[in-house]
């Protein structure tokens, strides 16, 4: 367990880089997501512009066999089978002088820039890592074989999104001995780290479906001019 919790142990020096974790290989949904068209771009030219625009470097993690062709990053990585090994990757070409890693996925592609320098932040205020997050507001419940078993409390339940920021140095000993969390804020809280939350956005949607993609598309959209 860490004995970093209490926030106290000074700002991280070093720069801030993002890892644009577009590992993966879209066998759920169906071909390579990061790829997809959103607008005039692609899911993974959104992450990767609002990286340049607020981190000082970038490394973009990519599946085995896609050649990167979109705007300069700082250094380049190729996935795993698993985000956690597509993190590692990218870990492992990110410098080890680096203050504070920003975790970005394609599969939050409308993430504000406020949403990125407000983690980082965070993290420069004392926290080890800083997730942001928008309150659960809708019924949740539990299903078995199309039954509903229980309605889950919301209280003190939020929905976490992506770009998150941590320090380096907890990032880095969290995977050292390789595990393959669901999520990587919750990991470190159960080591004993302090990750805070920071305002998240309901319009950072997560694309998960081409469904998912369809509704951000729309929200994309400058509004219609009204008709005369």
């Amino acid at each position: 367990m860490s004995d970093s919790g209490d926030g106290d142990h000074g700002t991280p020096a070093g720069e801030v880089w993002a890892i644009v974790l577009a590992g993966g290989r879209g066998l759920r949904y169906g071909r390579l997501k990061q790829l997809d068209r959103l607008g005039p771009a692609r899911l993974v030219d959104h992450t990767v512009a609002a990286a340049r625009r607020t981190c000082d470097r970038v490394a973009l993690v990519l599946p085995s066999g896609v050649d990167w062709d979109g705007e300069p990053v700082d250094a380049l990585a190729v996935g795993g089978d698993h985000q956690s090994e597509s993190l590692r990757a990218g870990l492992a070409v990110v410098p080890a002088d680096a203050g504070i890693l920003v975790l970005a996925d394609p599969a939050h592609p409308l993430a504000a820039d406020r949403i990125f320098t407000d983690a980082v932040a965070a993290v420069r205020a004392g926290a080890d890592g800083a997730v942001p997050v928008v309150p659960l507001l809708e019924v949740v419940q539990r299903v078995r074989d199309g039954v509903v078993v229980e309605t889950l409390p919301k209280q003190d339940t939020v929905i976490a999104q992506s770009p998150q920021a941590f320090r380096a140095g907890v990032l880095r000993a969290a995977h050292a001995d390789a595990p393959r969390p669901v999520e990587n804020s919750g990991m470190l809280a159960a080591l004993g780290y302090r990750v805070v939350t920071v305002p998240g956005d309901p319009a950072n949607l997560h694309v998960a479906t081409a469904e998912d993609l369809a509704v951000v598309a729309r929200l994309l959209r400058p509004p219609a001019a009204p008709s005369s």
